[in-house]
């Protein structure tokens, strides 16, 4: 069971040559952090999506993200192929914004970010046309907005799940109902999983690119290396992680005076947690501590990447356990089954002919 590919064919900074293609957790990685997750559920949380052919049906879906780029090229634009796989942090200060106060809902930060870059045009190299077909590299990449709109996704598919449960649903509907909710928790732990990995933070994502007064690797084989080549050397895997996975509890949501999701925040929280893990990696690469294909693992490097496995596995679990524990009331569905255990659909029918 594994994580897959993900090629960010993206210039290191904006307008600049392109990089090699580039990985996300592989899909190993992307397992880990799925199987992680689905063993901190309490008991509590459905059994159906935690079990059996569901869960293991989870955790394929964890990389069905890196498989849409297989595609289409429009799918870049429709942000599940590319830039919804990361955030360069990086340029959001250039732009004039603080990631701890940037809008949650996406369409209010694309007008924010979009001001921004021309406000402070000089940061901004310019971008190269030819290096520019699908029209992305004007930005730095949308991975929390994608995250809390497939979170909301997973909530409104527990919302209906409720409603077919609580109101005579079929079996049929029972079980489509449920098989959303499967495809969504696992298209949602692609990209929590993305952000357990402190090179989907930065604009530093393959090698050093910025200015470097501490030395830091420039080799651009690095992002590969920290995405899948560390995990298969070493034989990290699931089980030897699974007791230090804390049982899931839901995310603390409450309401905010400034307006913006509850959720989104938590999630950029997360994502600043992981980016504050991006020297201490580069470091432990400058001391010879990361290993490569041609030296060894080293106790130092396979903590480092458990670490951050088991902070992805515990922050998705969180986050399932939370969508379900707030589901949404679908009320139109609620009202049309209710319409239908009162023979209200079989009048109406009648009506029309």
């Amino acid at each position: 069971m594994s994580f897959r590919v993900l090629p960010r064919l993206v210039a290191v900074l904006l307008g600049v040559a392109l990089a090699p293609v580039l990985q996300a957790w592989d899909q190993e990685g992307h397992a880990i952090v799925n199987e992680l997750a689905l063993g901190s559920l309490p008991s509590e949380f459905p059994e159906f999506a935690r079990t059996g052919a569901n869960a293991r049906r989870v955790v394929m879906l964890s990389s069905m993200p890196d498989r849409w780029r297989n595609v289409d090229p429009y799918l870049r634009q429709s942000g599940g192929s590319w830039s919804d796989h990361f955030i360069d942090l990086e340029e959001l200060t250039q732009a004039g914004l603080d990631p701890k106060t940037v809008p949650s809902l996406r369409y209010n930060f694309l007008l924010l970010f979009a001001a921004g870059r021309v406000a402070y045009a000089e940061k901004f190299p310019a971008i190269d046309p030819a290096r520019n077909l699908d029209h992305v590299r004007e930005w730095p990449g949308f991975v929390p907005w994608a995250i809390a709109e497939h979170y909301h996704r997973l909530r409104s598919a527990f919302g209906y799940l409720k409603a077919y449960e609580d109101l005579g649903g079929t079996a049929e509907e029972i079980a489509n109902a449920q098989a959303d909710v499967v495809h969504a928790m696992g298209v949602l732990g692609h990209f929590v999983g993305d952000c357990a990995q402190p090179l989907h933070t930065t604009w530093n994502y393959n090698g050093w690119t910025a200015d470097n007064p501490k030395g830091y690797t420039t080799w651009n084989g690095f992002h590969t290396w920290v995405d899948s080549g560390f995990i298969t050397k070493a034989g990290i895997g699931r089980a030897e992680l699974t007791a230090r996975v804390a049982r899931a509890e839901p995310l603390v949501l409450g309401p905010r005076a400034d307006g913006r999701d509850p959720f989104f925040v938590a999630t950029m929280d997360y994502i600043l947690a992981t980016w504050s893990q991006l020297e201490p990696l580069y470091q432990l690469e400058k001391d010879g501590l990361l290993g490569n294909r041609d030296r060894p693992v080293t106790p130092e490097g396979r903590a480092f990447f458990e670490k951050q496995l088991i902070a992805g596995g515990t922050m998705l679990g969180r986050i399932w356990l939370t969508a379900w524990k707030l589901a949404p009331v679908d009320t139109f569905l609620r009202n049309r089954l209710g319409q239908r255990q009162a023979g209200g659909s079989g009048k109406r029918e009648k009506a029309a002919k």
